[in-house]
């Protein structure tokens, strides 16, 4: 058994005794401030082996996250050493003793989440979690208690969709403290039996903006809410990848927009053209001294522009909503900008590249054939077939 500190800079677990990290990290001077992390590192039973034709048990090493305090990892350490002593192994297992209000709160220090840009989505989902299972030990939970979250949920107006997203960050989160020896596999489970509200393709859909609904609605929005609107109809980015978006990563020079890994939902690169029309609205945004951040009101980011929104299709008389007959979201702008792209001409694979969207599947769906583009299709099909037609060439 041991006890190990955690470098804030590289994170790399190492004795207690060392001053100074690998890294370069002067140890001593982040422990006066109170930022070096305390693990406790101890071995427990994982099983049996056969070695020369005997049975000899087998042990796995384990590390457990205890604060910042080093008498407390002191003192953690002491209790394992008791309860390997006495035999006591369930008990030397974390999820026995932790709580996910606990594990929340090691999870949203990680450096990495922190850099992600649904960081704040992802602390919303965990709160709601949290606040039916946060006093609640990981070791208790049972599938159950996920399906009654479920109608919990549902009964107080969430949809199936936002529900999936919440038990979805718990379920992240545990697998990230499973991946580093904090949980066994058995905190998993429950997670693994639930079934998801949201039916595959179900939430699919098929709104496309017409040209003379989004000509309305730039008249009718506000200034901020104008500049994302227009972003999101000319590049089909996703609105979460739009609002974090800094001055660094809009090339005006080249006409292109940089987004990095951390910011996409597949972890990877990507370059965005930007046309005329959008290249027009950006240089003419002011920009602020102390944020960096492209699209700011009253110099801060925006979160959402649903309520811009929504005041604007009031305005116009153009149906706002998921649950709205034909209503429109923020996000039917990536739906208009893949349909509206083939309808160019544009190769599908192209566009892909563009979007972002690394499936054939999830690409089908935000591209859109309406009922013209079917009719005017089969009009073209007859029209090949008639003059391949032997018959009707001869009576032509």
């Amino acid at each position: 058994m041991a006890i190990l500190q955690e470098c804030p800079v590289c994170n790399h677990k190492q004795t207690v005794k060392n001053k100074k990290c690998k890294c370069g990290a002067n140890l001593d001077r982040f422990k006066k401030s109170q930022k070096i992390k305390y693990w406790i590192q101890f071995r427990i039973p994982d099983g049996h082996t056969i070695k020369n034709g005997k049975r000899v048990a087998k042990y796995k090493q384990r590390k457990e996250y205890v604060g910042i305090s080093i008498e407390d990892a002191r003192a953690a350490d002491g209790k394992r050493k008791v309860q390997k002593k006495e035999g006591r192994v369930f008990d030397m297992l974390p999820e026995s003793i932790m709580t996910f209000d606990e594990l929340t709160e090691w999870y949203l220090e990680l450096p990495r989440l922190k850099k992600l840009a649904y960081y704040n989505v992802l602390k919303v989902y965990l709160a709601s979690f949290n606040s039916v299972f946060g006093q609640r030990l990981i070791k208790d939970l049972k599938p159950v208690d996920l399906e009654n979250y479920q109608i919990q949920r549902k009964d107080q107006g969430k949809s199936d969709s936002y529900i999936d997203q919440e038990i979805g960050a718990a379920r992240g989160m545990v697998n990230k403290a499973w991946d580093n020896d904090m949980v066994t596999g058995d905190a998993l489970k429950p997670f693994k039996k639930i079934s998801k509200m949201l039916k595959r393709g179900s939430n699919s859909r098929d709104r496309v903006l017409s040209i003379e609904e989004f000509n309305l609605l730039i008249d009718a929005l506000p200034f901020h809410a104008r500049n994302i609107f227009i972003t999101g109809f000319f590049t089909g980015m996703r609105m979460r990848e739009i609002l974090s978006l800094k001055w660094d990563q809009v090339n005006l020079k080249h006409r292109r927009i940089e987004l990095e890994a951390d910011q996409t939902k597949d972890k990877e690169k990507r370059l965005v053209p930007i046309p005329d029309t959008l290249f027009e609205y950006l240089v003419k945004i002011h920009r602020a001294l102390q944020d960096d951040h492209v699209f700011l009101y009253r110099g801060k980011p925006l979160k959402s522009i649903r309520a811009s929104l929504k005041k604007a299709c009031e305005s116009t008389g153009i149906p706002y909503g998921r649950n709205t007959k034909n209503g429109i979201t923020p996000h039917d702008l990536r739906h208009t900008f893949n349909t509206y792209m083939r309808k160019a001409g544009a190769h599908d694979t192209v566009t892909m590249d563009i979007t972002g969207h690394s499936t054939r599947e999830m690409f089908d769906r935000y591209n859109t054939v309406d009922e013209h583009e079917k009719i005017e299709a089969v009009r073209k099909m007859e029209s090949y077939l008639l003059a391949s037609d032997p018959k009707h060439a001869t009576k032509g």
